[in-house]
């Protein structure tokens, strides 16, 4: 993949994330809840997939895309443990709602999930925006 192109995917992929927490306002706002438990997780999982691709790894695999994270980032403490594990927890959680049977949310517990998903997405975006930066600057 060209540097262009791969440039162009990282920035797709990071909005991306952002549209999709504008989405999660929405949902919480209309009390869909188990829709919007399922988007939190896909905000993390957009803006690490398009961390990822500065490093050429990418994966169709959700505990693969994980994984490599909390190896990567989470334990050399590029993203402090409090933060990233948000999207552990939203991945279990989306993957309870989405195929779980008669599973519930509340409404404190969905905002509370959005809200540290928030702050993680912003989190891996600094990652973001100094690797493009410095991407620019080589190129």
């Amino acid at each position: 993949m060209k540097i262009s192109e791969k440039i162009d995917l990282i920035k797709y992929r990071r909005d991306k994330a952002f549209e999709t927490l504008k989405d999660i306002e929405i949902l919480i706002g209309n009390n869909l809840l188990l829709l919007a438990m399922n988007r939190i997780y896909y905000a993390g999982f957009y803006i690490v997939s398009a961390l990822l691709l500065f490093e050429d790894f990418s994966t169709s695999k959700h505990k693969q895309l994980i994984g490599y994270f909390n190896r990567n980032y989470i334990r050399n403490n590029l993203i402090s443990i409090e933060i990233g594990e948000v999207l552990n927890k939203a991945f279990m959680k989306r993957t309870s709602v989405d195929y779980g049977d008669f599973v519930t949310v509340t409404k404190t517990e969905v905002i509370e999930y959005f809200e540290k998903i928030k702050i993680f997405v912003a989190e891996v975006d600094k990652l973001i925006q100094e690797r493009m930066k410095n991407i620019l600057k080589a190129n």
